[in-house]
């Protein structure tokens, strides 16, 4: 992405070694068997990731990382089982005033078996960005890419309503606003997808640091399936602080813990 090296203005700059080594740090501290990265670089940005998690004693040998419609920014996602399934969708477009827009980094599916009868599918997001854009409002074309994420949720769960469906990402919006509760659906419905509400050590639950408005938010989440809730540990799930970790990202880890063992769902 462009910036500043030495002062000067670079038009496609890596991520620097100062903000790469207190990253890898972090995530050898949680110790991922499966790792889902928003707004990464493509394939050999991805492929680097892997090789020096391996360094750092993280062997995470499967990767995937779809490209959407931004050319720039992709998901990804590592794993230290083979991916079983991949449905990702790299095409969506909604309609705005008339003109059609795409859902900018699609949406990342995939189905990894965590054992022989247990399969966790995984939906990746990273929703349009908070930054003004002349072509629309930015929130409302949030809102539609929310809209479409939640009509293949929808999908997901009308063909199996017990599928272990984790659905994470930066969503670039806190919870009280709308795509956020486009996304979960329904409170009280089978298809509602439950916020984890994960806290770092001292019990702080923002996800995000803007520095130049000096504002912390919460707008990275990880939402389950009713399917999936049982299985989530959340004596061992967190928001991983780290010493360095706004040398690192404007963001902080999400790290959940499942036992892969299909258990009763609770009401």
């Amino acid at each position: 992405m462009e910036r500043r090296v030495a002062g000067e203005v670079v038009p496609s700059a890596p991520k620097p070694e100062s903000e790469k080594a207190p990253l890898l740090k972090i995530l050898a501290a949680a110790q991922p068997d499966i790792l889902g990265v928003c707004e990464i670089g493509p394939d050999k940005d991805c492929a680097e990731l892997q090789a020096r998690l391996l360094e750092a004693g993280v062997d995470l040998p499967h990767r995937l990382v779809l490209t959407g419609a931004d050319p720039e920014r992709h998901l990804g996602l590592l794993s230290r089982w083979p991916i079983s399934r991949d449905n990702s969708l790299k095409t969506l477009n909604y309609q705005l005033d008339g003109q059609t827009f795409p859902f900018q980094r699609g949406i990342l599916d995939v189905s990894i078996n965590l054992s022989p009868d247990y399969t966790l599918r995984l939906l990746g997001n990273h929703l349009k960005s908070r930054r003004d854009v002349p072509e629309a409002d930015q929130a409302v074309m949030r809102r539609h890419e929310a809209l479409l994420l939640r009509q293949h949720i929808e999908g997901i769960l009308a063909e199996n309503s017990a599928t272990n469906l984790l659905v994470y990402g930066d969503f670039n919006d806190t919870r009280n606003e709308q795509p956020i509760k486009v996304i979960q659906g329904a409170f009280g419905t089978k298809n509602y997808l439950r916020d984890l509400w994960l806290e770092d050590s001292d019990g702080y639950r923002f996800t995000y640091y803007w520095d130049f408005a000096d504002r912390y938010d919460r707008i990275d989440f990880a939402f389950v399936s009713s399917g999936l809730w049982p299985e989530i540990d959340m004596r061992q799930s967190y928001i991983a602080k780290g010493e360095s970790w706004t040398k690192a990202s404007d963001h902080r880890a999400l790290v959940l813990t499942l036992k892969p063992v299909e258990r009763e769902r609770r009401r």
